[in-house]
Formats: structure tokens, sequence, C-alpha cells
């Protein structure tokens, strides 16, 4: 018996998940705490995950006891991703899977805890792949989405802007964060997890199912189109 029920809308997040990003705010909010002789840690990093911008801000600077106010911090922040945003690569497996649901028809979208401009900087060399999706909704800069990840706003606001207005139920989503999982699980929706190798297993509680990489997805699990090959 299948544990899983069909789907006919996927909803992408980004940071971590197409795009290996992650790793790249990592060394950006490294390079802030080091100016102030403090080290951003793993465990910071994982609680950041998917986190509007805002926010992600005042938990270092909290964390860190950084002298700066949120509106600083991302000034700050803001000049190391323009260096280092546009080397953002895409992760293995997800390139095969956006242009295999794309090719079926399969309406697609991103919902993600990103801005605008950091999002520019991410996709500079992936123009062509996001023009694959129908919408992007980034939660950072998004008047509409009122709570980012954990709470479920940018998924149900992603939902809603599909020309025929699926259901939650009608949707997967696909997330490599603990709090992506939780948004994504509140809005009703399935949720794929594909976490990075270093996460407890224990944060990988409430997935439908998880992956160690988007290359390991059957669609027809979820009555999606099998793969050609």
């Amino acid at each position: 018996m299948c544990l899983f029920k069909p789907v006919t809308h996927v909803i992408f997040d980004m940071d971590g998940l197409l795009l290996d990003t992650e790793r790249l705010y990592a060394q950006a909010a490294e390079i802030i705490a080091t100016e102030y002789g403090k080290s951003f840690t793993w465990e910071m990093q994982v609680h950041c995950m998917g986190l509007k911008a805002n926010i992600d801000a005042l938990y270092n600077i909290e964390s860190l006891d950084l002298p700066l106010t949120v509106d600083q911090y991302l000034d700050k922040v803001s000049l190391v991703y323009k260096t280092v945003f546009p080397s953002a690569q895409l992760m293995p497996g997800a390139e095969k899977l956006v242009r295999h649901l794309h090719k079926h028809n399969i309406p697609i979208a991103i919902a993600s805890g990103g801005a605008q401009d950091s999002y520019e900087l991410k996709t500079t060399n992936h123009k062509e792949f996001v023009t694959m999706f129908n919408h992007v909704v980034l939660a950072s800069t998004d008047p509409e989405v009122k709570n980012g990840k954990p709470a479920p706003d940018v998924f149900l606001v992603c939902a809603s802007r599909f020309s025929d207005t699926p259901k939650p139920e009608q949707c997967l989503v696909f997330e490599d964060a603990p709090n992506g999982v939780a948004a994504g699980v509140a809005a009703g929706m399935q949720v794929i997890m594909v976490p990075d190798s270093r996460l407890d297993d224990k944060m990988t509680k409430g997935a439908s199912q998880v992956l160690k990489s988007l290359e390991d997805f059957k669609p027809e699990l979820f009555g999606l189109p099998k793969y050609d090959d």
C-alpha cells in the first residue's frame, strides 16, 4: 500500500534545495561574525535556514552579541552576498527534475524565505532554469507573506498563485530545512526533505519522505509522470 497521495502541483524551496547557497549564507555570516571576533556555527545555520532576512539577522545579532542593528547587519551582509551569490551552483538532480516536470506540464513554483535582490544574485547564471517555474514567492520581500517559515504563509501564498488554485493537499513541497518542512506540513502539504548530510536525523521528522538527493526522487510515487529513462 502506498503511503503517499497523488499530487498535481509542485513547490520548491530554493536555498540548499535547488541551489547550493546554504554554504554561501554560512560563509557570509561567518565573515560578519569574524569581524567582531565571533564564530558562526553549524547549529546557528540550521536555526536560520528558511527564515525571513530580518529574523535571521536579529537571531545572529543576539546569538553573537554583535553591536549592530538589524538594518546595519543586513547592509553589511548584503555587500558580502554580492560577491558570493553569483557563484551559486545547481544541486544534484535539480535540473533533471525541474526540466522533467516542466516538459510534462506539471505546474511548478518556488517558495523561498529569501529576498528579491539576493534572488537575482543567486540566479545570475541560471536565468533560463528559473523561467521554467510558473512563479516565485520570496518571503522576505513579498507583502502577502506575513510570517516566514516555519509558518505556512509562503507555501499557502505560493499555492494561491497557480492559475487553477490547487488545494494544499494537491501540492508537493521540496525542502532541505527543518523550518521549511514544518511550514509545508503546517500548510497541509506533503513534504519531501533533502537535508544536509550533517543534519541530525531527529530534525527530519514530519517529512513525508527523506532523500539523500533530488536524484533519488521517484515522481510516480506521487502520481507524477515517471522519468522517461
